[in-house]
């Protein structure tokens, strides 16, 4: 398994900096990353958010694919019903030539109303419409229906769905699942099975709420805030456009640092890279997991977090993994 960073480029008004600046320093951490040995960059989709949520991943992808050579280059995820087949086929094309090779495409369904309606997409009909979606991008590819074609034949392509049918889905389209759980992993494999697909291909990955510190004690109050104000946004975007009445804000102070009572992950954690380590194989125990994905950072939080973040990810991070697993570490320190 791999190590990567995802990254939404949220920039919240109260910690705001200039877009310009902001998109300027995101693709530095890439090109941090990518040094410092990590597997993956990827990038997210939303639409009207407030903060400037990514709406549009596949154009970062581009961009941080040409400043660096050695990451993969994923979307977690892209969602394809609010975009016509044949432009994604055409853009992951020009991403994966761009990036030498380095494409991995996920793509999900969507949660939010507005955003279909932005795209005047079916919301009823997602989660069928992702199927329909990805084979039409796999069918432009394999007949040539766009030119140029990626550089990869496949494209490794993953499905981010976290419940029975959206597994089964995946399973069906004999793609990667975007989601570590052992209780969906049974209906992915049963979904390959359905496809004509040999259950014995199934992959997963997964982003993983964890941002890694020396001192998490110390960095769970410096955080916190930026905690607070994505879990918001997600809950009050989670309703919109619907009959539902919008949740209670929640402070900082109601985001505690630790773990559940059944040792899952919690909202968001702080750990150091001996505790995630550890956390890490005890949940991925017995699934064949290809990408570990975890925050750059959440919501604008401070820049020295930030760096220390991806340091311990890209360098600390896969030399205890391996350890663990009695392998050599997935990536190296690349230097330059």
């Amino acid at each position: 398994m791999d190590v990567g960073l995802l990254f939404d480029l949220r920039n919240p008004a109260q910690w705001h900096r200039p877009w310009a600046d902001h998109y300027a320093r995101s693709l530095e951490y890439c090109e941090e990353a990518d040094r410092r040995g990590a597997g993956g960059v990827w990038f997210t989709e939303h639409h009207l958010f407030d903060d400037g949520y990514l709406p549009q991943p596949l154009t970062f992808a581009a961009a941080a694919a040409a400043r660096t050579r050695h990451v993969r280059i994923g979307t977690s995820v892209l969602l394809p019903n609010l975009h016509h087949p044949a432009r994604i086929a055409e853009d992951s094309a020009v991403v994966d030539l761009i990036s030498g090779g380095r494409l991995e495409l996920g793509v999900g369904a969507g949660y939010r109303v507005p955003e279909y309606e932005l795209y005047g997409a079916d919301f009823d009909r997602r989660i069928s419409q992702v199927g329909d979606n990805v084979r039409e991008i796999r069918r432009l590819w394999d007949e040539g229906g766009v030119t140029p074609g990626p550089l990869q034949s496949p494209v490794p392509l993953w499905g981010g769905f976290y419940g029975p049918r959206g597994a089964r889905l995946a399973g069906r389209l004999g793609i990667g699942l975007l989601h570590i759980s052992h209780e969906m992993y049974g209906h992915y494999r049963e979904g390959l099975a359905e496809g004509g697909h040999d259950p014995e291909s199934a992959r997963v990955s997964d982003l993983l709420p964890i941002i890694l510190a020396d001192d998490p004690e110390a960095a769970w109050p410096r955080v916190a805030p930026h905690v607070a104000h994505q879990m918001n946004s997600y809950m009050q975007g989670s309703v919109e456009g619907t009959d539902l009445t919008r949740p209670p804000l929640l402070s900082a102070d109601e985001f505690p640092q630790r773990p559940n009572e059944d040792g899952s992950f919690s909202l968001l954690e702080i750990l150091t890279p001996e505790a995630a380590a550890a956390r890490i194989i005890e949940r991925t125990k017995g699934l064949p997991v290809r990408h570990l994905i975890f925050w750059a950072s959440v919501a604008g939080m401070p820049d020295d977090l930030v760096v220390r973040n991806i340091e311990l990810i890209s360098e600390r991070l896969p030399v205890l993994l391996a350890e663990h697993l009695g392998t050599e570490p997935a990536g190296v320190p690349t230097g330059g």
